[in-house]
C-alpha cells in the first residue's frame, strides 16, 4: 500500500505536510530568538526623540536611521568604553583559557586514575588553610608567614591522624564536592575573596579577575569534560601505553585531540560566564579593572536608561562571543571520535 501524503515516512524523509509544519514551528521559534537581536540593532541607529515616541520597526520607513549613538560611543566615550572592553577580553580570554586546561587536566584525572584521599588528611588541610588565613587576617601576620604556618599545621596534623582516620573517598566524592562549590551564591564567597585578594595587593587588578574567575568556573569544566573523557574507549590510550607513550603524550596527543567538541563547547559556555559576570567584578574592581558589564550598569545608573546607547554597547558586547561560537561550530557538532581508528 501506498502511505499517505501527510504520514511521516521517515526522519530524514518527512511528508509534505510534516515538513510544512517543522519549517513553520521552526520559523516561529526562529522569529522569537532573533528579533531581540533585531531590536537592539534598529534602537542602535535611532535617535532619543525616535525612541521615546513610540516603536517604530523598519528603517528608512518608519524612522530615519542616525548613527548618533555609535558616534557617542565609539568618539565622545571612546578612552570610556576602550578600557572596560579590552579588561572584559583579556580577563574573559585568560581566565577561560586558564580553566578549561587546569580543569581538563583534573577531569582527566578524575577519569583515568584512582584516588583515595584519606578524611583525615582532608580535614587537616582544612585546619591549615583557616589557621593560615587566621593568623593573616586577625593578628596581621604576612601572608607568607602565614603560609608556612599553615603548611605546618597541615603536616603536623596529617601525620598524627594518619593512623587513626583511616577511611577515605573516592572519585565519584570528589567529582561532587567540585561541582557542590558552584551551589553556593557568588555573593556568600566574595567577601572572603575581597579580604583575601586586599592582604595580597591584587583588588582593581586583571589579575585578581582572572583568578577569581578561574577558580569559580573550574568545577563546570571538570563537571563537564569528565563525562566526554569517560566515553572515549580506554582501549585507545592502554594501545598507546603498549606503545611506549607516556601518560602525559596521551593526554596531549590522543586524548584532546578527539574531545575537541567537548573542550570547545566548555570554553563557550565558560567564556560565557565570564564574559558576563558582574557580581565578583562590582566588588574586585573599580576603575583600573573595570569590565563592560559594569560600564553599562553605570551608564543605566548615572543617567537613567537611554537605550540607544545601551544597546550600542550590548551589541559590541555580544558580537565576538557570538562570532567565537560560530568559529568553533564545527568542532562541537563533530562526532566525538570522528577520525579515530575503525575496526
Amino acid at each position: 500500500m501506498r502511505p499517505r501524503r501527510s504520514q511521516m515516512r521517515g526522519i530524514n524523509d518527512p511528508g509534505p505536510a510534516w515538513a510544512a509544519l517543522s519549517y513553520a514551528a521552526l520559523g516561529i521559534w526562529a522569529f522569537v530568538v532573533l528579533f531581540p537581536l533585531y531590536w537592539l540593532a534598529v534602537t542602535s541607529v535611532k535617535l532619543p526623540i525616535q525612541v521615546n515616541d513610540g516603536p517604530d520597526y523598519l528603517p528608512f520607513i518608519d524612522f530615519e536611521p542616525s548613527l548618533h549613538a555609535w558616534r557617542y560611543i565609539f568618539v565622545d566615550l571612546f578612552v570610556d568604553t576602550a578600557r572596560p572592553y579590552m579588561n572584559t577580553v583579556v580577563v574573559g580570554l585568560c581566565s577561560s583559557v586558564l580553566a578549561l586546561v587546569i580543569g581538563s587536566m583534573a577531569a582527566y584525572g578524575l577519569s583515568r586514575l584512582t584516588y583515595r584521599p584519606r578524611i583525615g588528611s582532608i580535614a587537616a588541610f582544612i585546619v591549615g588553610v583557616a589557621l593560615a588565613v587566621g593568623v593573616a587576617w586577625q593578628l596581621g601576620v604576612p601572608w607568607k608567614l602565614a603560609i608556612v604556618i599553615g603548611l605546618a599545621v597541615f603536616i603536623l596534623l596529617a601525620l598524627g591522624l594518619r593512623r587513626h582516620v583511616t577511611r577515605t573517598l573516592k572519585n565519584q566524592d570528589i567529582a561532587f564536592w567540585m561541582i557542590s562549590q558552584r551551589m553556593l551564591p557568588p555573593v556568600a564567597v566574595v567577601l572572603p575573596i575581597y579580604l583575601m585578594l586586599q592582604q595580597v595587593g591584587l583588588l582593581d587588578t586583571r589579575v585578581a579577575l582572572i583568578v577569581t574567575y578561574v577558580a569559580a568556573n573550574i568545577p563546570i569544566v571538570v563537571w563537564l569534560m569528565r563525562d566526554f573523557f569517560d566515553s572515549i574507549p580506554v582501549e585507545l590510550e592502554e594501545a598507546a601505553l603498549v606503545d611506549g607513550c607516556s601518560r602525559y603524550r596521551i593526554f596531549w596527543s590522543i586524548v584532546l585531540p578527539l574531545s575537541k567538541p567537548g573542550l570547545a563547547a566548555t570554553f563557550i559556555l565558560v567564556l560565557i560566564m565570564a564574559w558576563n559576570e558582574y557580581l565578583f567584578a562590582l566588588f574586585l574592581s573599580s576603575a583600573n579593572a573595570q569590565t563592560l558589564p559594569l560600564t553599562v550598569a553605570a551608564q543605566n545608573a548615572t543617567r537613567g536608561p537611554q537605550w540607544w546607547y545601551m544597546s550600542v554597547l550590548i551589541i559590541i558586547m555580544i558580537v565576538p562571543v557570538s562570532a567565537l561560537a560560530l568559529l568553533l561550530a564545527r568542532y562541537i557538532t563533530r562526532g566525538l571520535l570522528i577520525g579515530a581508528v575503525k575496526g
